[in-house]
Formats: structure tokens, sequence, C-alpha cells
């Protein structure tokens, strides 16, 4: 079983939203590993408390953590540095692997679901690399997936998760001609898990993600100001870049 953590960054809405781009980031790893992932955050957290005096069960939620006025107690340059170290522990996890989805909003029809075509196109990109088993780490003889994610717009998400079950048209490549095939999703099971990212560290991580890549793609004056907007690039090493062969960071534009 592969377990992937989900989070975002920047608002779905298409009309009078506040940020121009969408992004999901989607952490994967192998239910054999979970053990370890958990105890390598935890150790890390341990390692932020002694270093920076960040509370070992102290929220890190990016975009939120970075602000100004800050989600926690401490200086904005050392809540900086902890992101930065975060995306250094997580790029040293070979077994770790990182998915981005990034929706552009400029020029979309009216009528464009940004958060419903961005969580379709993860779901399906999810199902397809488990079917070729893409993914890095152990594997078991026929594995299956589970999305789990933070708490939000979780009855529209189980809605979607079940249609493409039924019916999921693909449109055919090229060379196969015109038309589409049905090509239901089999490898994911269940709805998508709901978690409070609060209380949940994988989701924290998958946070990170969506977050330094939103700040790579538009990036707000504070990372600008401290050269923050690479950052994203630290994660290079767990990226899966088989998602998309269309840039060199294996991020999905639509």
């Amino acid at each position: 079983m592969y377990l992937m953590y989900v989070d975002e960054s920047g608002d779905p809405g298409l009309v009078n939203s506040p940020t121009p781009y969408f992004v999901l980031s989607g952490t994967v790893l192998h239910e054999l590993q979970w053990h370890e992932y958990m105890e390598r955050l935890l150790n890390f957290r341990k390692r932020m408390k002694i270093k920076f005096g960040l509370g070992v069960r102290d929220e890190i939620h990016a975009a939120e953590f970075v602000r100004s006025s800050g989600s926690v107690n401490l200086p904005r340059h050392i809540r900086y540095q902890i992101l930065l170290h975060y995306a250094e522990e997580l790029a040293q996890i070979d077994w770790l692997s990182v998915t981005n989805f990034v929706v552009a909003k400029a020029g979309k029809p009216a009528n464009y679901d940004v958060f419903e075509n961005a969580w379709k196109v993860l779901f399906q990109r999810f199902e397809n690399t488990l079917i070729y088993r893409n993914f890095p780490g152990p594997h078991n003889a026929d594995d299956r997936g589970i999305v789990i994610c933070d708490d939000t717009n979780g009855g529209k998400l189980s809605k979607l998760m079940r249609r493409m079950g039924k019916y999921n048209p693909i449109i055919n490549q090229i060379h196969m001609g015109p038309g589409y095939r049905d090509m239901p999703i089999r490898k994911i099971i269940e709805d998508p898990n709901l978690r409070s990212s609060k209380d949940s560290l994988p989701i924290q991580s998958a946070d990170l993600c969506a977050y330094l890549l939103y700040q790579y793609i538009q990036p707000n004056g504070f990372v600008r100001k401290v050269g923050g907007r690479n950052l994203f690039r630290k994660l290079e090493p767990v990226l899966n870049k088989r998602a998309s062969t269309r840039n060199e960071f294996g991020i999905v534009h639509l």
C-alpha cells in the first residue's frame, strides 16, 4: 500500500481570487516505510526544539508560519530557517516521492473548476504511477494506494473519487486516433482520508512542499527579500519527475 499525503497552496477560486495559482503537492511513501517516516519527522522536530525552541507539537503551516506575526512565537528569520532545514530533511529521504500540480488561472473559462480539475489530475497521476510501479522504495505484489489530506472540501473529494471509480474518460494519445477510453480508477481505494494538519506531521510535510512550489512560481515580498524563491529546488532529490516530462521538476501544469 502506498500512502499519498496531500496539501495545497493558493486559493481554489477563479473569480476575484487573491491568488493567480492553485497548487497541490502529494508526498508518497510505502506503508512499510511509514514508521520510519514518522520517526524521522519526529526526530527532526526534536532537533528543531533543541536548536530553535520550536515546540514539538507546534504546527508548521508554512504560509502562516512565516507571516510577519507568525503562528509561533519565534523571530521570523528563525521560522524561515526552520523551513529551510525541513526541506533539506525531506530531500534526504530517498524512498519519499513528491508529485506537484499547478493550475494557472489566467485564461481559464468562467466555468472552469480549479479545485476539481487539480484533484482529478492528481488522482489520475497517482493511479498511473501505481499501475507502472514507478514509486521508489519497497513494493508488495499488487500494491494499492490511499489519499490522506487536510480536512478541506472532503465531500467534494469523495464524490469526485467515487465518480472516477465508475467512469473515467481518458483522451486517446495521438497515435491511437480521436476519441477516448474509459479507464475507471482501480488502484486507489477508499474515499480520501481527511485529517487535521495540526495533528499530522506528514500533512505538514506536504504543506511545506506545496508552499515552496507556490513561492517558486509566485514569491511573496518576504521570500524575495530573503532570496528564498529557489528553496523549492532543495526538494529536487525526491521530486517525482515521471509525472511530467515538460519541465525539469516533473511539475504537472494545468
